[in-house]
């Protein structure tokens, strides 16, 4: 049995290395995906697969999938998050309940999801044992996964005000609770609304945290917090706040192109000039 879940491995890896041939950027990374049969194997390798950007193998009797994808054009989560849409639960996203159940009776595979439940219109999926089909249970749930987004959002603004003070070092350090905090958010916990905008951003983010945690040159945290505040605005516009956050704008910064970033204070407090230039800039959306 070892010798034959080998070679299945072998023929995976090979098959793969022939797809990658024609991707460029080639990244390769094996995952696991639920399934069942020959039929699922054609609907997930359909929903990963990309021309030039996107290939998936995957086998059945592992349940492990061999993907290659450009690394530049799109990402993992991207490819995961298509299979999961397609029916199929895996490493970061699951399916929903519908578009599983929709699925043929063979290729309905065994799923270790204890409950569904539909909160603000928008299915979030719960693990959870003891849950005894409880909606208010569910709900306490969702919000304390929600949560793990906020403090995202915190390490952001600390990252912010780190630059404001022009201090590399503490920014440093507010970048890599940063990244801590990015990692830690658990996609298939979001609403859809955010997970669908939260896939698309979310290595754009960690590599511009750990950027930012790699160096104290104030200079270069800035360049790098450009994208990172354009990335994460696209977020907090999807996600519900508790309180008002102001997207700012410095039209002096990036060579006179301008920038922006994300602030809890209305009165402008600019980080990419700090006390040279404090309250240049003004405030151009509010986000709700």
């Amino acid at each position: 049995m070892k010798i034959f879940k080998f070679i299945m491995a072998v023929l995976i890896l090979l098959s793969a290395a022939t797809g990658n041939a024609q991707i460029k950027n080639a990244k390769i990374e094996k995952v696991k995906i639920s399934g069942n049969c020959g039929m699922c194997k054609t609907t997930i390798e359909n929903a990963g697969n990309l021309k030039k950007q996107a290939s998936v193998n995957w086998d059945k009797v592992s349940k492990m999938a061999i993907i290659s994808y450009d690394s530049v054009k799109t990402t993992k989560s991207e490819i995961l998050k298509r299979i999961a849409l397609a029916g199929y639960d895996n490493e970061i996203f699951l399916a929903p309940k519908d578009t599983y159940l929709a699925l043929d009776s063979c290729c309905q595979y065994e799923r270790s999801i204890k409950t569904l439940a539909k909160i603000e219109h928008a299915e979030i999926i719960v693990e959870k044992e003891e849950i005894k089909d409880s909606i208010m249970d569910a709900e306490i749930i969702a919000v304390e996964e929600e949560n793990l987004i906020e403090k995202v959002y915190d390490s952001y603004f600390s990252l912010k005000d780190a630059l404001v003070k022009t201090n590399g070092g503490a920014a440093a350090v507010s970048a890599k609770n940063l990244l801590a905090a990015i990692n830690n958010v658990k996609m298939d916990k979001l609403s859809m609304e955010v997970q669908m905008v939260w896939g698309k951003v979310f290595e754009k983010l960690k590599k511009d945290a750990e950027l930012i945690s790699k160096s104290k040159n104030t200079e270069y945290q800035r360049t790098q917090f450009m994208s990172l505040s354009k990335n994460l605005h696209d977020v907090m516009k999807v996600s519900k706040q508790e309180t008002p956050t102001y997207y700012q704008f410095c039209p002096m910064t990036n060579n006179g192109k301008g920038a922006n970033w994300l602030s809890k204070e209305k009165n402008i407090k600019n980080p990419y000039y700090g006390s040279k230039m404090i309250s240049c800039g003004k405030t151009v959306e509010t986000i709700k």
